[in-house]
């Protein structure tokens, strides 16, 4: 069942959104409704989701559609609920001897519960604890370090250490609140008292910011494709799933009035009267610090406590993800709010025309917004004369456990990546040797660790075969085997495929059997590479040959044959 949306020829209506449609919007409830029935029982989806769905007045495939995708929600559970992290950090930290190690320690296999239905163990890709790993939470209780499992089965005493954050700018601008101790509602009050919507649109796009997700594209363009447009929404996507960044996680943590002003400010520029925050379920803290300080700027004046008395001061969600990687690209993103499966979907229409339940949706990154308050406040230009022409501005890069000072630094566009790693980060632990480094997560790319003298750019990066992305940093040193390496980055690519094309569905399975080989890929491999890189639906697809790629030249020989 599928319909076009009005005035938009080639839009695309799908059967869900349709369907929910008519019954009110319902397939909004679900995504809560569903996440209660799961906590509430230790039994598949199969046995609680299609009535969830029968409540809301949907078919039962409204139901079990959501509940067996995102990972959360179709995982056995148990009455105890631990989630171990397999990531690239976490995978670097111990070589992944660390899974093995917890599920003897717990005595039950990942991916299952034990017969008392007492104890699950959940296996997730990325926990924010990447300078600490390995990783787990117990729950919602977080534990790190070298001899997790012992933490887990009580024989240690639990660590959880908080993010090391540095800037080494001079004039922090994502760390204004963290390290400054400056506060964001004060440029809201002030925006919203003195300034016109034009203005702060103006002033960013003087700025020259761009989104920090990882697209890259120009923020003051996208407000405007969006502002004038009846029922705007603006959605601050805290789903950072890339393996090897916490950046989002520090600012919702630890200044979440940064980020809820970012959000006001872009609600305001857009005409928003509506905001939503989307936060990593793996995230818990942060959901918690972001909906304390929902409440305390609703009683404090600063957000309207109701949709209905939403005007410039704009109604603000905060709503929970699931688990799933790509449900971090924008459509599906969009999707995951609607109560559907998040897959990617086609563009155009694209969603600042035809977002949220069809309404004008923006979508901005939790540390895109986070800078906005500063340019709001400085101006346009100043903030220009930070990085370097094309790319302006400030990122916070991610520093994985290897390193000797691992942690979040806020550092200027353009800075020599090297200098980061060996200035800030201090080189490996151990004066360890540093073979590859790894930039921007799984899909971003690697760099030989002889070949570090690139500038922290995007073009830079993509000359190099990588990609700035989160711009998370995780090394690796001789003790990790190369194959082991290939054969993680193939199974993440086969684990968090949302399986809405057949090029990256299919492919990414192709390529972990290959992998598994532990040979070279062979001849057919170059056609793969091409069709996947080409015909993947959204970007998760298509950068996963070109991550491999670079990967293959950061070692060279071991890994002859994938470098196609």
């Amino acid at each position: 069942m599928a319909g076009r949306i009005p005035g938009e020829p080639g839009g695309r209506m799908d059967a869900l959104r349709e369907l929910t449609a008519r019954h009110g919007g319902r397939g909004g409830l679900l995504p809560a409704a569903l996440e209660r029935a799961r906590s509430g029982t230790t039994e598949g989806p199969g046995a609680w989701a299609p009535q969830v769905a029968e409540a809301a007045g949907l078919p039962a495939a409204a139901g079990l559609g959501p509940a067996t995708y995102f990972a959360d929600l179709a995982a056995p559970r148990g009455e105890r609920h631990v989630r171990v992290c397999t990531a690239t950090a976490c995978f670097a930290a111990r070589g992944g001897e660390h899974l093995a190690e917890v599920e003897r320690s717990l005595g039950v296999a990942a991916g299952t519960v034990d017969q008392a239905s007492s104890t699950s163990l959940q296996t997730v890709h990325c926990l924010g604890y990447c300078y600490a790993g390995p990783a787990a939470l117990d729950g919602t209780l977080p534990r790190t370090g070298p001899d997790l499992a012992d933490q887990l089965d009580g024989r240690t005493e639990p660590r959880a250490p908080g993010i090391p954050a540095a800037d080494t700018t001079g004039a922090p601008v994502l760390l204004a609140g963290i390290v400054g101790g400056h506060s964001a509602w004060d440029v809201w009050r002030e925006a919203v008292a003195g300034l016109r919507p034009e203005d702060i649109r103006e002033e960013t796009a003087v700025s020259g910011l761009r989104g920090r997700g990882g697209a890259g594209f120009p923020v003051a363009d996208k407000w405007a494709a969006a502002a004038g447009k009846p029922g705007v929404v603006v959605v601050a996507n805290g789903d950072e799933g890339d393996p090897g960044s916490y950046a989002d996680r520090l600012l919702m943590e630890e200044d979440p009035e940064r980020v809820l002003t970012g959000l006001a400010l872009a609600c305001f520029a857009c005409g928003a009267r509506r905001g939503i925050v989307l936060v990593r379920s793996e995230y818990p803290k942060a959901m918690a610090r972001l909906r304390q300080e929902v409440e305390r700027a609703t009683e404090a004046g600063d957000l309207a406590p109701s949709a209905e008395t939403a005007g410039p001061r704009p109604f603000v969600e905060i709503v929970e993800g699931a688990g799933s990687y790509v449900a971090g690209e924008e459509t599906a993103l969009i999707a995951r709010l609607e109560g559907a499966r998040g897959c990617a979907r086609p563009r155009p229409p694209y969603p600042t025309d035809h977002g949220l339940w069809d309404s004008p949706t923006v979508v901005n990154n939790v540390e895109t917004l986070a800078a906005v308050p500063w340019i709001v406040a400085h101006g346009g230009a100043p903030y220009a004369r930070f990085g370097v022409p094309d790319e302006t501005g400030t990122k916070l890069v991610c520093l994985s456990e290897r390193f000797v000072r691992p942690g979040a630094y806020e550092v200027e566009l353009g800075t020599p990546v090297d200098e980061i790693v060996t200035r800030f980060g201090g080189g490996l632990k151990g004066a360890g040797e540093l073979v590859a480094l790894q930039i921007g997560g799984p899909l971003g790319g690697f760099l030989a660790g002889t070949a570090l003298d690139a500038p922290l750019t995007t073009a830079a990066l993509a000359e190099r075969g990588a990609a700035l992305g989160h711009a998370g940093m995780v090394a690796f040193d001789a003790a990790v085997d190369p194959y082991e390496l290939l054969r993680h980055i193939w199974e993440f690519a086969a684990d968090e495929s949302c399986g809405a094309c057949s090029p990256c569905r299919i492919g990414t399975r192709r390529g972990l059997a290959l992998a598994q080989r532990r040979a070279g890929p062979g001849e057919s491999y170059e056609q793969l590479a091409r069709l996947m890189g080409e015909a993947s639906l959204c970007a998760f697809g298509r950068r996963v040959p070109a991550a491999v790629r670079s990967l293959a030249r950061a070692y060279g020989p071991p890994l002859e044959g994938w470098d196609r």
